[in-house]
């Protein structure tokens, strides 16, 4: 249902529902408990919907988010706005200028290039369901499946998002259940058999730029449960091209 996925995730009550999801997680899961224990609750982040959101996670494939959001604030200081009308404007080799790379100024340009001809309407996008969607943006170059879950989770916060290969996720998922490495995408799946299924709690997650790394690791696993838990309760698998690269880092935090 298109109107349920979202009335109850960020609304007045956002705050009382994440904390809500999170005592959840820590009475079926002793680790996560000992995380709350110590940390106590996570703050919620999101990003606005549109283009330099999807711009910004561009920026962020395969490299670090600080250097990722430094070359979006050159871009941005730049420009004087990160919007489809200046970056076409700007073409490939003023966006190499400012530093971007060869390829993700290709990405860029050629986004800005769907969006300001019509052929991609990111505000249509964003009313289509989860399938529609995700293959209207998987059909621009440069925004493959990394690229679109983090998008419409950090963006369009829809909860049955599972960005496969993000390092971020299994990374936390690694330094919270103490494995000796980072669990395979199978292993990440079974974890979620534990805590499904939650598919209807809200799509959140926190922010800390700095310091507090275990209360991030915490946000990273409470949505990576609620998005695992749907996402197994369904069956579903998540389609996209072979060039997306999924972010060193993983999400903004």
């Amino acid at each position: 249902d298109q109107s349920s996925k979202l009335d109850c995730c960020f609304g007045d009550d956002a705050y009382e529902t994440l904390k809500m999801g999170v005592d959840v997680l820590a009475e079926k899961d002793p680790d996560l408990y000992e995380v709350r224990a110590r940390l106590g609750y996570p703050p919620i982040w999101t990003r606005e919907p549109g283009f330099a959101s999807l711009i910004h996670i561009i920026l962020e494939q395969q490299v670090s988010l600080k250097a990722a959001a430094t070359m979006f604030q050159r871009l941005a200081s730049h420009l004087g706005s990160v919007t489809p009308e200046l970056v076409q404007r700007a073409g490939e080799p003023e966006l190499r200028r400012v530093g971007l790379t060869r390829q993700k100024s290709r990405y860029c340009v050629e986004l800005a290039n769907r969006i300001t001809d019509g052929k991609l309407d990111l505000a249509q996008v964003e009313k289509l369901d989860d399938v529609q969607g995700r293959s209207h943006l998987l059909e621009v170059p440069g925004l493959g499946p990394w690229t679109v879950d983090i998008y419409y989770m950090m963006a369009l916060r829809r909860p049955d998002v599972w960005p496969q290969g993000d390092l971020a996720l299994a990374s936390a998922i690694q330094d919270i259940k103490n494995l000796d490495a980072r669990p395979t995408k199978e292993e990440q799946l079974a974890f979620a058999e534990q805590w499904a299924p939650w598919r209807a709690l809200p799509d959140v997650r926190g922010c800390t730029r700095l310091g507090w790394p275990w209360a991030n690791r915490l946000c990273k696993l409470v949505r990576a449960t609620f998005s695992l838990a749907g996402r197994t309760a369904r069956g579903a698998t998540t389609r996209g091209n072979a060039s997306d690269q999924p972010g060193r880092s993983g999400y903004p935090h």
